[in-house]
């Protein structure tokens, strides 16, 4: 079965355009940091160099600085080419289960209990999923357990010729519970 392609490459914009942000910004420090040693280190210093059959002696500073600048330039862009490359891959990794924690939990806060959070085997936050499950699960098996001595109570309350009203609030609790947490899962 061939792998499906991926039709989204920001999952979170805010978030992959940030960190793409900063990386580029701390590698053009870096190469601002670069430059700056260099230049500093080669003050003092003099270079000679032929231009035009003529022999040159210039402080190595001045003669570097344009060099140094261009590769700093064409790395920084090389960088930066590779760092959205990376990121809008490797981000899947973080973003997509973000994204999907995001959207299960908003339906299991809406009472569904029975919804699964499934991640990729690959992405992060897998161990994370899976503690998720457990809970929502054990959470599901003890509003079961209380709906069902909730049941016992009022087949006792039926056989025992309690209050109408008091059966009728107990079997309106009932179909509440049913409400707010056996909702259809529509995924």
């Amino acid at each position: 079965m061939p792998k499906p392609k991926r039709r989204q490459y920001f999952i979170k914009k805010d978030y992959q355009f940030k960190f793409i942000l900063k990386f580029c910004l701390i590698v053009l420090a870096g190469s601002i940091l670069s430059t700056g040693i260099t230049f500093l280190l080669a003050q003092g210093t003099l270079t000679s160099s032929f231009e035009q059959g003529r022999l040159v002696i210039r402080n190595t500073a001045d003669a570097i600085l344009p060099t140094v600048i261009m590769t700093n330039v064409i790395t920084l862009v090389v960088i930066a080419f590779a760092t959205v490359v990376v990121v809008l891959f490797i981000s899947h990794k973080i973003a997509g289960p973000l994204f999907r924690f995001e959207q299960d939990l908003e339906e299991i806060g809406r009472g569904n209990l029975k919804k699964k959070v499934r991640l990729r085997k690959k992405d992060q936050f897998t161990g994370l999923s899976n503690s998720l499950n457990n809970m929502t699960e054990l959470l599901n098996e003890r509003i079961v357990s209380s709906q069902q001595e909730l049941q016992q109570l009022i087949e006792l309350a039926n056989e025992e010729n309690v209050s109408q009203k008091l059966l009728d609030g107990m079997k309106h609790l009932h179909e509440n519970i049913d409400q707010r947490f056996y909702k259809k899962d529509p995924s």
